[in-house]
């Protein structure tokens, strides 16, 4: 029986919600003027536009930066009345929207609702002298939020409301360029639920599955299922905890963050060896590297690479390889004190995998790190 290649499966999405990307992905954060600094300073994000009390909006202000197509949106309360803070109070630091651009954001929002999706923001139009943006937004895991997009009839910096942010600080990139993929992390028998979810609601496929018996170590263990629409230009990994010794990572996220969210947002390089090298030298932490003999057997694994192993080993970077060729990962340590979401750092060079090869040497290098907080 022939099996199909993870492009082919991409094919099977029902595709009634055409998405061209993903639009922007908004943090909520208890102080959006320090973190925008720190996205610059360690990531290389450019500033871009500002909304707050400076463009006539008294509850919030938010800071967007751009990194080749990745765009963030942090946004802050102003006053502890606000809903965001109950949220940042519960949750920390983290994920609350992310956005996908898409042609007709109405129908989008009635595709979807009618198929189940609960209400986030019925369909709007926003205007300004440079146009108008329509936006709605549906509720997926947690208290994660879908917003669709549509700026076809848009020529301004980012939305309606935001001002050109000009700073004098603006530090080179870091060679960024879009956003590959976002994991969310649901509790409990909740991922087969989120699958299906994502399979009626949005039309996605099922792209790749992995069980407790591919994913696990010897304290722990996850199970994870790959969702995708049909051009492959938005891809979700559902993570679920699996039973261990111990505590895996994804009920270590739970608990610190309160409830199901997004774990990590995987952004793409042309070059990893570079992007990585500079990452480390702005001060990004780096989970840490595998034993020795993960890569004294990475030619005898993966095969032939056109990148040096010395380098690669010096780095810390996984490597592994599909039908469609092969990948480089590696992963941040969490971006703050809660140990929720961190990044992912991966260049392919064909394959359309997610690194399942690297796995247990991925989560042995997470659960190091759970040991030392205490909460392996």
């Amino acid at each position: 029986m022939e099996t199909l290649t993870t492009s082919a499966k991409m094919k099977l999405a029902q595709d009634f919600l055409p998405i061209n990307g993903t639009d922007y992905i908004e943090l909520y954060v208890g102080n959006a003027k320090q973190s925008a600094h720190y996205y610059k300073t360690a990531f290389g994000f450019q500033s871009v536009a500002y909304a707050g009390p400076e463009t006539g909006v008294r509850d919030t202000a938010s800071y967007v930066l751009q990194q080749g197509k990745i765009r963030l949106v942090l946004t802050t309360p102003l006053k502890s009345s606000n809903p965001i803070s109950e949220h940042i109070f519960k949750h920390g630091d983290g994920v609350k929207v992310l956005a996908l651009w898409v042609d007709d954001a109405t129908k989008a929002f009635e595709e979807t609702t009618k198929r189940g999706a609960k209400v986030y923001m019925e369909p709007k139009t926003m205007t300004d002298a440079h146009g108008e943006v329509r936006m709605s937004g549906i509720y997926t895991y947690g208290e994660t939020v879908h917003m669709f997009v549509e700026r076809k009839n848009y020529n301004g910096i980012f939305l309606p409301g935001y001002e050109k942010w000009e700073s004098e600080y603006n530090p080179a990139d870091a060679g960024l360029l879009h956003v590959d993929h976002c994991v969310g992390n649901v509790g409990w028998n909740r991922m087969n639920p989120t699958v299906k979810w994502y399979e009626e609601v949005m039309g996605f496929a099922n792209i790749l599955s992995f069980d407790d018996k591919q994913i696990n170590t010897e304290y722990s263990a996850l199970m994870s299922k790959v969702m995708s629409n049909g051009n492959g230009y938005v891809k979700f990994p559902i993570n679920e905890p699996a039973e261990g010794k111990k505590k895996s990572q994804i009920e270590e996220y739970l608990e610190f963050y309160e409830g199901e969210g997004v774990q990590h947002i995987a952004v793409a390089t042309k070059d990893i060896l570079k992007t990585v090298t500079e990452l480390k030298a702005r001060g990004v932490e780096f989970l840490s590297a595998p034993p020795n003999a993960y890569y004294e057997e990475l030619n005898t694994r993966v095969g032939a690479i056109d990148e040096e192993v010395a380098a690669i080993q010096k780095l810390g970077i996984l490597v592994d390889r599909d039908d469609e060729g092969y990948l480089l990962q590696i992963f941040t340590k969490p971006v703050e004190d809660r140990p929720t979401l961190f990044f992912e750092i991966i260049q392919r060079k064909g394959a359309q995998s997610f690194g399942a090869g690297n796995f247990k040497a991925l989560f042995e290098a997470i659960e190091r790190e759970q040991e030392k907080r205490g909460n392996l």
